[in-house]
């Protein structure tokens, strides 16, 4: 079979995870185009191989050595597709930096996502996990994604019922994990701004900053930014992959025992349930700043995990579970994690290979 692209085996991935973990795949593309990455998907179903779909990055754990083939989804392009009083609908390619795309809908009127500001990952990404932060998910603004078929190679249109979001999920995760790769999504924005302010932390910085004068969506992207910041390593300085736990969503019951125990619990309802912050949790187990060896928690942030250099996929997933153990004994509360763990198919990097010849044979 012929590819009209390079597909390189024994890969370094080094450098394409935001937590800095050593991993090399069996084979790697980076694809460009639809085409490109059919052909890429034919390569995989002709070697038998899983396919392992990777964006910016900043979600996923690996081990050391994947036998698969991992697909770097670099498709660009972001347009509005059309603009009434109300709505402003775009379209975003899968390999657009989300970030990006929340500045570039700024820039084109095109309100709904500030409070997503500075969110790693790329937008193909973003579905799978419903991505949410200061009172905003994306299923808010969510019309549609075009996505490809690992077994027939065929892009199939999936809307929002069908994709079944939840809190930090979809039907991805679930009863579609490992069956496709996003290669498009459409979003109805609005044509005007309507300020997102409940939570309290975003609402209070805006207030210190502008008093009374109404906050733009600039304003508000910048407090978010700042926000995150300040709460979160820079993975280019400080390797990471943002907040590793979910908050954990608990009953009135559970919430009941919880709050006689623990009068200050930081926790939020949602309808007759309620979330808690997993940071928060973490950080009364005394476990902020907490190091084990090359992996640890950030210090300004419990919620985060951080490789403070030479950490392993392994390392990552043992402090993980120490984590899990200790908030679950304290507690009774097991908390879930954020990031996809690929850590099934760890074996030990070829050794008849050496550093210099990885990346560097195409086929």
């Amino acid at each position: 079979m012929t590819f009209p692209h390079k597909i390189y085996d024994n890969y370094s991935l080094l450098q394409k995870n935001t937590l800095g973990l050593p991993s090399t795949a069996r084979y790697y593309a980076e694809v460009g185009s639809v085409t490109e990455l059919r052909c890429a998907l034919a390569f995989a179903r002709e070697k038998h191989l899983p396919v392992i779909p990777l964006g910016g990055g900043s979600n996923v754990v690996f081990g050391e050595f994947l036998d698969a083939l991992v697909v770097h989804v670099n498709l660009k392009g972001k347009a509005v597709l059309s603009r009434d009083r109300d709505c402003v609908r775009v379209r975003a390619e899968a390999g657009e930096n989300w970030h990006e795309l929340v500045l570039w809908s700024l820039e084109n009127k095109a309100y709904g996502l500030e409070n997503l500001s500075l969110i790693p990952g790329t937008v193909g990404a973003a579905p799978i996990q419903n991505i949410g932060a200061y009172g905003v998910e994306l299923k808010d603004s969510f019309v549609s994604l075009e996505a490809m078929s690992l077994e027939s190679g065929l892009v199939e249109y999936f809307d929002r019922q069908s994709c079944d979001f939840g809190y930090r999920d979809s039907v991805f995760k679930r009863e579609k994990r490992d069956q496709y790769v996003i290669v498009s999504v459409t979003l109805d924005l609005d044509a005007t701004l309507k300020p997102n302010l409940g939570y309290g932390q975003l609402g209070d910085l805006l207030a210190r900053r502008l008093g009374n004068q109404a906050p733009s969506a600039v304003d508000i992207s910048q407090a978010v930014c700042d926000i995150r910041r300040e709460k979160l390593p820079d993975p280019s300085e400080v390797g990471n992959a943002g907040s590793f736990f979910k908050n954990p969503e608990v009953s009135q019951l559970t919430m009941d025992r919880l709050k006689q125990e623990y009068p200050n619990i930081v926790a939020y309802q949602i309808g007759r349930n309620w979330k808690l912050a997993a940071g928060w949790l973490i950080d009364q187990a005394g476990l902020k700043g907490e190091r084990k060896g090359r992996v640890g928690t950030y210090q300004k942030q419990a919620l985060v995990l951080v490789n403070h250099g030479g950490a392993t996929g392994q390392d990552v997933l043992s402090f993980s579970s120490m984590i899990q153990r200790k908030v679950n004994e304290m507690f009774g509360i097991r908390l879930e994690r954020e990031p996809r763990l690929y850590m099934d198919d760890i074996g030990k990097i070829p050794r008849h290979r050496s550093r210099d010849q990885d990346n560097q044979d195409a086929i």
